[in-house]
Parts: C-alpha cells; structure tokens; sequence
C-alpha cells in the first residue's frame, strides 16, 4: 500500500481539513486506509518544526509528500531529490527554486502556485475601493517568510498607484501581532492588509478581533478570515486547491512523473464581504464591490 506524507503548515484544527485532499485521491482511485495510507504532519505555523518533519517522511520511505504551504514545500524540497511532492504555494514556485519552469517543472517536485503573494497589489486596490479617502495603508508582513519581500514590493507599487503612504508593519510572533495592530492605530492607518503568509493563517482569530477592536478596516488572503469576522478578503478557493493536489498526488501514483505535470494556477479568485463587520465599522460598502462580491455576508 502506497504511503503519503500529508506535510502541513497548520494544525489538524485547520480549515479547510484534509477532505478536499482526500476527495481529489478518491476521484483517482484511492481511498485512506484501503488502498493508500497517509502519514500526517502538522507543524503549527512553526517554521523551525519543519526541516526535521520532512526529514521524518523521507526517513518513513514515504512514497509522496503533499506540502501544503511554502514552508513545508521547501523543506520537502530540501529533504528529497527522489521522493515525488506535490505542494500548494502561494508564492512563485520558479523564484523558490521548486521547479524550473511552470510548465515543465523537472525534478521530483509539481502542484499549485496559488498567487497568494502576486495578489498583495489587487487587496491593496480594493481595500483603496472601500476606503476611497484613506490616506495610508498599512501592510503586516511575516519578516521570516519568503513571501515578505514580493509582498512588499507589490504592496509598494500599488500604493504609489493609488497615491497613498505605505506603512510596513512585521510581526512573527503572536506578541508581535497585537503590537502591530496598536502601532497601526497609532499611526492613524486608514486600513490594513494583511499579506499571505502561513503563520498568520494560523492565527485567524487574532487578527480579526484586534481590527474591531481598534476599528482598522482590513483585508485578508482567505475567505475564512471573512467567516470569521474580518471585513474583506480576496484570495484563491482552498478546498479547490486541496481537491486538485489529491488528484495530482492519485495520477503520480498511477505511475506519473511530477517532472512532466505543469504547475497548476488558479484563474478565478473568492471576493468575500462581511457587511455586519462593514456597519460595525461604519463603513458604506460601495454598490460596486458588493456587485462583484463572490459571497456577501449579512
């Protein structure tokens, strides 16, 4: 029985859950327990755990590693030449040094490159869209990410585009987080985005209380901020994402090559709305956004 190493940035709390991942298995004939066996590996946003995790799963003689996230897809990289992975980032894959191209990625390695990161210009734009007398902008990057310095220069870019300041705000620790939203507040941002990154991913709730408590109209990467409480988000489907990684993972095991499957984008993305967090912020959500909203939370 084959073994997949399911190699995840998150917790087993995480939403979405290994079911889409599973059901994208199931649809190229194999099923948990019956005919593949999956080993998982939850690191907890803790990018320190993961260089001894993936050694682990090469050790286990894994027969696949699903890397969920750029963290777990470079230490999967770094741990095997050999062994197939198939990962989801939200980075440029090719930049990593994940493969060499996105349509013929060579090496053991293919998957998603979600745009997580490339999207950081758009949520600032659309933040503007809301807030169309703000005056400066806040970013909350994770400086011990990969995904920090492209998120900054898009974030850059964009501003200078919408003739607003720019404010870069770190944070990598939970302490570091609630710093930022107070010095957000007290530098009078009008809003924030939030850049993708896995470690605030693992921190939802905690950045969607501190911007009502401090009232900052923020952004975020992930539909699930916005179930949450957060007041917009703009980012790829995960589950879709997870669905696909299975059904890469089932055909590698059918006897393909990562080498010859091209690295997959997304080519639509979720505009969520919470309006209960907009009228709790004070905020009139122009008729246009709403139009173009993928789901309106009431």
């Amino acid at each position: 029985m084959p073994v997949i190493g399911y190699f995840h940035f998150a917790s087993p709390g995480y939403t979405p859950s290994a079911a889409p991942f599973l059901q994208g298995l199931n649809e190229g004939g194999y099923i948990e327990g019956k005919n593949v066996a999956i080993e998982y590996r939850w690191a907890e946003g803790r990018y320190d755990r993961m260089p001894a995790m993936a050694a682990e799963l090469v050790a286990r003689k894994v027969d696949l590693i699903a890397a969920f996230g750029p963290p777990p897809a470079r230490a999967a990289k770094n741990a095997t030449a050999t062994i197939p992975i198939v990962f989801e980032v939200g980075n440029d894959a090719v930049e990593a040094g994940l493969v060499e191209s996105l349509a013929r990625p060579g090496g053991n390695a293919t998957g998603l490159s979600i745009l997580f990161t490339q999207l950081t210009p758009k949520r600032l734009e659309l933040l503007c869209e809301l807030l169309p007398t703000a005056a400066t902008i806040a970013l909350l990057v994770n400086p011990t990410s990969p995904t920090a310095v492209p998120s900054i220069k898009g974030a850059q870019e964009a501003a200078a585009a919408k003739a607003v300041k720019l404010l870069i705000l770190n944070a990598s620790t939970e302490n570091e987080i609630d710093a930022a939203f107070a010095s957000a507040a007290s530098a009078k941002a009008d809003g924030l985005v939030i850049s993708a990154d896995p470690f605030f991913d693992t921190r939802r709730d905690q950045l969607v209380a501190p911007a009502a408590h401090y009232r900052i109209p923020t952004i975020y990467f992930e539909r699930e901020f916005s179930t949450a409480g957060g007041l917009i988000s703009y980012g790829s489907s995960l589950p879709s994402v997870y669905r696909q990684m299975g059904i890469y993972a089932a055909r590698i095991l059918r006897g393909e090559k990562p080498a010859d499957l091209p690295v997959e984008q997304p080519t639509t993305f979720e505009l969520v709305i919470n309006l209960k967090t907009a009228k709790a912020l004070g905020l009139t959500v122009p008729p246009k956004l709403i139009f173009t909203a993928d789901e309106v939370i009431e």
